[in-house]
């Protein structure tokens, strides 16, 4: 029976490298140099510090830029109010989106059992596993997914016949 897996994974390697070229471009840039602007990342989470909401945004323009050089898909990030910290400056923090929440995998399998198609819908902790009698089904199934307005990247992964 042909199956497939729908995931939300976000390459964190090409994250850290956008990261990297972030801390590359605050050491280099003159507005930026010498300020107590930083960016960190740990697990599923990134840190931004900076003295002001200008230089607050300016970084945020600086991430969404090197993370869409990467290919990095802006929608796996949730970006946070910023609060203030020591010194006077600001801190905002950013999570990633990884797998798909209990709320997003009910959206998802409500829809295509109320769209009629002939495939059967199985959550398994972060990953959904949808399998059915014919390819034809799996393939509507796939576009029918991707015509719904999800703020998260999905990925169709493990294609078995």
């Amino acid at each position: 029976m042909p199956s497939f897996d729908v995931v939300s994974r976000t390459d964190l390697m090409q994250v850290d490298n956008a990261v990297n070229g972030v801390r590359r471009e605050i050491k280099q840039r003159f507005d930026l140099a010498g300020t107590k602007c930083a960016i960190d990342r740990t697990d599923d989470t990134l840190t931004m510090t900076a003295d002001d909401s200008m230089k607050l945004k300016q970084l945020e323009g600086l991430l969404l830029k090197y993370l869409a050089s990467r290919n990095v898909d802006q929608r796996a990030f949730e970006f946070k109010p910023p609060q203030n910290a020591a010194g006077g400056s600001l801190r905002q923090s950013i999570a990633i989106k990884q797998g798909i929440d209990g709320d997003l995998g009910r959206r998802i399998n409500k829809a295509v059992r109320g769209a009629k198609l002939n495939v059967q819908v199985s959550i398994q902790g972060p990953e959904m596993r949808i399998s059915g009698k014919k390819r034809n089904d799996l393939q509507s199934t796939i576009a029918f997914i991707k015509e719904m307005e999800i703020d998260q990247p999905l990925q169709y992964v493990n294609f078995r016949e």
